[in-house]
């Protein structure tokens, strides 16, 4: 009889390992499951700051090409990019 109590209590302790062992899993499930969440918001994000940084680019460029266009219209002649000979001095 004695062996059949102890049999049952090393099931009953094995069984409860094991729910212990579960909760702990679950748990750290859970917490991989959030990092996961986190770093999906995050790279939604960065993802959204390339469109805007390309958007940004693209009308620094057109911008840039309009200056260029207006700057365009003003002619120099080459004795003004000369520099003196008293400036080099």
């Amino acid at each position: 009889m004695g062996e059949i109590v102890a049999s049952i209590k090393l099931v009953s302790d094995i069984v409860s390992e094991i729910s212990t062992a579960s909760e702990e899993q679950s748990s750290g499930v859970q917490q991989v499951g959030e990092v996961v969440s986190q770093m999906d918001q995050a790279t939604q994000q960065n993802a959204d700051l390339v469109v805007q940084r390309a958007a940004s680019a693209e009308s620094l460029k057109d911008q840039a090409k309009l200056l260029v266009e207006a700057v365009a219209v003003f002619k120099l002649s080459r004795d003004s990019f000369r520099v003196s000979d008293a400036s080099k001095a």
